[in-house]
């Protein structure tokens, strides 16, 4: 287990590096053995760590020629991303851009989702669809609320809806975003700049309209928009202010001997 986290540790470090840009893209990484060297660890455990960092999608193994950096931002998927936005929390600028993004498209997500179902005459196990909410108020009045449980709720309640929309595409996305966001714990507390609990009323108010089965009047759906606009525009400010927070050390690798 302790080679395992010396593992860990020195490839989140080698990885908040390519994210810093402190090594360029199309360079070599540095050896197994200056990994070594650096770290106070065995080769073996070095060349664990490069495979590692290859896992994540930041460099890619070149035969006779070691580790080679990944143009991550230009080149890399939704899991490089993910890594990405992760070690971004040293480079306040940077992690401020990428969570901006995140909450542009989780925001059409949802929004698509919740007005899509609003609309339609889609069906949703009420009974299912209550206890999720039901579990979600439970976690927002407890008296210091565990915002990384009510957000995986919230996560949970959007999916059940683009399942029975029928958009499992919307879904998967859905489900990165979901993963990215709950990884970093200032993140996951800026989706919460206003009262926890109101998460929980705002879900309520939904379902009683599903469950009336008239829907929202064309004003109704007017309002929500532009409040669901407003709380978007007061996460991406809270996150500003908790990233600006955050000591530099976040993110670094701990001094852990091999």
């Amino acid at each position: 287990m302790r080679s395992q986290t010396v593992v860990a540790d020195v490839a989140d470090e080698l990885a908040r590096r390519v994210a810093a840009d402190e090594y360029q893209p199309g360079d070599l990484m540095p050896s197994v053995r200056q990994v070594a060297e650096e770290f106070d660890m065995n080769r073996a455990t070095a060349q664990l760590t490069l495979g590692r960092l290859e896992s994540y999608g930041f460099v890619e193994a070149r035969r006779g020629r070691g580790f080679t950096i990944r143009d991550v931002r230009e080149a890399g998927g939704v899991d490089v991303y993910r890594q990405l936005f992760r070690f971004s929390m040293s480079m306040p600028e940077t992690a401020i851009d990428m969570f901006r993004d995140i909450v542009a498209v989780e925001r059409t997500l949802v929004l698509e989702a919740l007005l899509l179902y609003s609309s339609s005459a889609s069906d949703i196990d009420i009974a299912e669809l209550k206890a999720d909410i039901d579990e979600l108020e439970t976690a927002a009045r407890q008296d210091v609320p565990d915002l990384h449980r009510i957000l995986s709720v919230e996560v949970m309640l959007v999916r059940r809806l683009l399942t029975t929309l029928g958009l499992p595409l919307q879904r998967a996305i859905l489900n990165s975003i979901g993963e990215m966001v709950l990884e970093v714990p200032q993140a996951v507390e800026a989706f919460f700049a206003g009262a926890p609990d109101l998460h929980a009323l705002v879900w309520r108010a939904l379902a009683a309209v599903w469950v009336s089965g008239c829907g929202p009047s064309d004003a109704q759906l007017a309002l929500f928009e532009d409040m669901f606009d407003v709380y978007h525009e007061k996460v991406v400010a809270r996150f500003v202010e908790l990233v600006h927070m955050t000591p530099k050390v976040v993110g670094e690798a701990r001094d852990v001997p091999a």
